[in-house]
């Protein structure tokens, strides 16, 4: 594990993306909420914000952040058959927020992916990826659009 004792606590944020691809179907009861297990949107909305919280459990060598918000935004988009979902991750800390903020974006794709499998069994996530973290001795950074 870093060594972070001598670092200063600076605001922390982090925003992560991903995409779940989906057939009409599963897609079209996602939006209803209709799936055979419930309000996968809101499902996820709570898994990704307790996995954020938990990022010190499951990925070695991680850090217990105290995170002062946790954000889990979705897009679908029913034209292309894709679900975007958007992570925020912030806090005042000694280390960034970036893990949290991807572990947020995995588990709530996760969460629709396993709620809508019995729908679409050939479902997919693509492109987990950090979009933007600020904070600390780097500040800024940004993920050119893609």
């Amino acid at each position: 594990m870093i060594n972070i004792e001598g670092k200063e606590a600076t605001a922390r944020e982090a925003v992560a993306r991903c995409c779940l691809r989906l057939n009409q179907q599963a897609l079209q009861a996602l939006q209803a909420a209709a799936l055979p297990k419930g309000d996968a949107l809101a499902a996820a909305r709570l898994a990704g914000i307790l996995g954020a919280k938990r990022t010190f459990e499951l990925i070695p060598l991680c850090h217990q952040i105290p995170l002062s918000h946790v954000a889990v935004d979705y897009e679908i988009h029913p034209d292309r058959g894709e679900v975007h979902i958007e992570t925020v991750a912030r806090a005042q800390a000694r280390t960034g927020v970036e893990m949290e903020a991807l572990t947020a974006a995995a588990l709530a794709a996760l969460t629709i992916y396993d709620m809508c499998k019995a729908l679409d069994p050939a479902a997919e996530i693509v492109g987990l990826r950090l979009m933007q973290k600020s904070g600390g001795k780097s500040d800024v950074w940004r993920r050119e659009e893609d």
